[in-house]
């Protein structure tokens, strides 16, 4: 190794330990704001809230056009989404958001910056790309969260911010329930929002989607199926030949995701709430049936307040 070499591979070690050094800190200090923000919930909203939804395909069109619907007609919302967009291309400029076009090609498009910027909101949700361990290892999860959060707080220091914890693909070698379960508190806690707050002053609560779906799929299991679901496979949506979309939901999945954010956002329990929705395009949804929408519904208040990150009351 010429002495050149050297310089520069020991230059590269230093720096790496100098940016495994501000990260170890930013988790820790996380970790002290994590326990202070979550040992109170918050107040719970007094009216109709207007929200934005920043994110990809897993949050989608119709998704925040049924929390819309079950929220009551003043509710607002709008969103900028993405093909398997990670929060730093949403930040970047000159990082591209692949399927800008058409993910962005209705009423409810708003340029995330301008939106954010203008302070109008009273909740923005952020949720990261999956693979999430791919999201952290390339894309710098904490970091962007911490810069979305940073500028939303900024111009509203009053609006409500939200991380949106979603899943993998439910054929996973790992087994779908062991991620969901492990990666709470290893990715979306541990990688992502604790190293956001030691980076920012900004709260940000957590709508535990993830688990949710993960504890309504092992109560559906343990009952040997309920009318209309028999399992997991009957949450996600199916490819033009047939075969499952091991990723995205479909409509009763959108409805579970759906309860799911209405819950944290209002600090209200779903379980009542109408069942049979529209699509965002107007037309009707694949509902689930009676038993087991009252399952979903009760299944997210009990999840909901079982999470401080969440910020509602247990």
């Amino acid at each position: 190794m010429t002495p050149m070499t050297r310089r520069l591979a020991l230059a590269a070690l230093a720096g790496g330990a100098l940016w495994g050094g501000i990260y170890l800190w930013g988790r820790r200090k996380g970790r002290v704001r994590a326990a202070e923000l979550y040992a109170n919930p918050l107040t719970a909203p007094q009216g109709p809230l207007k929200v934005f939804h920043l994110g990809h395909s897993l949050v989608g069109r119709n998704m925040p056009a049924m929390l819309a619907q079950i929220a009551g007609k003043e509710h607002l919302y709008e969103s900028q989404l993405g093909w398997g967009t990670p929060l730093e291309s949403h930040w970047e400029p000159e990082v591209p958001i692949n399927g800008f076009d058409v993910e962005n090609d209705h009423p409810r498009y708003r340029d995330a910056k301008e939106a954010l910027g203008a302070g109008t909101y009273d909740a923005i949700v952020f949720t990261e790309m999956v693979e999430i361990r791919d999201a952290i290892k390339y894309h710098e999860s904490a970091r962007y969260l911490a810069e979305w959060a940073r500028y939303a707080h900024a111009a509203n220091p009053d609006a409500r911010l939200y991380l949106y914890e979603t899943w993998h693909h439910i054929d996973d070698p790992s087994g779908w329930l062991d991620r969901v379960d492990a990666d709470l508190q290893e990715r979306w806690l541990g990688e992502i929002l604790l190293p956001a707050l030691g980076r920012t002053d900004a709260p940000i609560h957590l709508i535990p989607a993830g688990q949710v779906m993960a504890t309504f799929v092992r109560a559906v299991d343990a009952r040997g199926g309920i009318a209309g679901i028999a399992g997991i496979e009957d949450l996600f949506a199916r490819n033009a030949d047939g075969t499952i979309d091991t990723i995205h939901f479909n409509d009763i999945g959108a409805y579970l995701v759906a309860l799911t954010h209405y819950a944290v956002l209002y600090h209200r329990s779903p379980v009542g709430l109408p069942h049979q929705l529209n699509l965002a395009d107007g037309s009707s949804a694949v509902s689930p049936s009676a038993e087991a929408a009252l399952l979903m519904q009760e299944i997210v208040w009990e999840v909901v307040r079982r999470h401080p990150e969440t910020g509602v009351a247990a």
